[in-house]
């Protein structure tokens, strides 16, 4: 069998360079504070432009008048406004979950692979993602949200704003079997040390940055 070296040496050198990130966040848990599948991925869906604490806030009353898929596919997305009426885009976001709700029908039919997933209304491949990550489902693609557009880039492992080709960038660079750690890993690194204005003194990883080894070279 042809083997590629240069792609395999940057993927495994790439997981090796990450791996105190794996060992910090890998197994975290997300920060929505969901209890089952049916919480997980309307919490996503809602959280979209929003904060997670902001739908951690929230969610227990909506959750409580609509336990679970059966309760909320007999309801209209009218009757979710005055629950979620505080986050952004409640109205199409309201008519998403219930779509999914009608679509689905019983909290155990929420299908597990991207394919099935971004079928659904409202779910992308970072939701898609996110659900089979925090499931502990097989791992297709990673998850890249805003925090992972943000830290790839500046550590040199993908380039580009694109999220999809992020994605795939990083997909090339890890192997498949950290798919579901990288993803919630970079995302947490970026929400407590990379942050917009980074914290690159206290970055772990910070030796293998390019981003900060440029600002080293420029002192």
């Amino acid at each position: 069998m042809h083997v590629n070296v240069k792609r395999y040496f940057q993927m495994s050198n790439w997981s090796q360079k990450l791996e105190p990130l794996l060992e910090k966040y890998g197994k975290r848990k997300h920060p929505l504070d969901y209890n089952n599948r049916y919480q997980l991925i309307v919490m996503v869906i809602l959280a979209a432009q929003a904060s997670d604490n902001q739908i951690n806030k929230i969610s227990p009353k909506l959750f409580e008048a609509y336990p679970s898929i059966s309760d909320l596919k007999n309801c209209n997305p009218e009757d979710l406004y005055p629950l979620i009426s505080s986050i952004r885009g409640y109205r199409k976001k309201a008519k998403w979950i219930v779509d999914i709700a009608k679509v689905i029908g019983d909290n155990g039919k929420i299908p597990t692979t991207i394919g099935e997933l971004t079928k659904l209304p409202g779910v992308g491949r970072k939701t898609a993602n996110t659900i089979i990550r925090e499931s502990g489902d097989n791992a297709e693609g990673r998850i890249v949200d805003l925090h992972v557009l943000r830290v790839a880039p500046r550590l040199g492992i993908a380039t580009g704003v694109n999220s999809e080709k992020i994605e795939k960038q990083l997909m090339e660079a890890i192997p498949q079997d950290k798919w579901n750690e990288i993803g919630m890993a970079l995302s947490f690194h970026g929400r407590e040390i990379c942050r917009p204005k980074p914290m690159c003194d206290q970055c772990i990883v910070n030796q293998v940055c390019n981003y900060y080894q440029t600002l080293v070279k420029a002192r």
